[in-house]
């Protein structure tokens, strides 16, 4: 299947280490999993909603910083997507900068638009979880 290929308007050096066709495949792909680990080493894993903004990947917990993925992946700065039959590591890094907030939510928006649960992710208290995840 071919999807589109996400805005590419960026400098070559900050494109991360992940194929093309593979930032496709997350822009297009509705829902991804994530997986964290907790502190006692159980590994917990939980769908989540992600856009793709050039060569950047965000998410966002729905249920802000008390998320628990959310808590674990920045307490581990570490974690890993799962699209489909791609497992992807990843590193975490917060976005709660203003430009990469809104570079976020219009994706979310964008991408989730006709989905009744769009506007809990732009909830004031939800914003600040924003996470950029840097592919490993």
């Amino acid at each position: 299947m071919d999807y589109p290929l996400p805005r590419m308007d960026y400098p070559l050096t900050m494109i991360p280490a992940l194929p093309l066709g593979a930032l496709a495949t997350l822009d297009a792909t509705e829902e991804v999993e994530i997986e964290t680990r907790g502190p006692d080493g159980i590994t917990h894993r939980v769908i989540i909603w992600i856009v793709v903004d050039g060569p950047d990947l965000f998410v966002r917990s729905v249920h802000g910083e008390r998320g628990r993925w959310y808590r674990e992946a920045v307490a581990e700065r570490t974690a890993t997507l799962i699209a489909g039959d791609r497992s992807i590591p990843v590193r975490v890094v917060p976005a709660d900068d203003p430009a990469s907030v809104e570079r976020a939510s219009a994706g979310f928006v964008r991408k989730y638009a006709d989905d009744p649960s769009t506007p809990l992710l732009l909830r004031p208290e939800v914003v600040p979880a924003t996470l950029r995840l840097v592919p490993v």
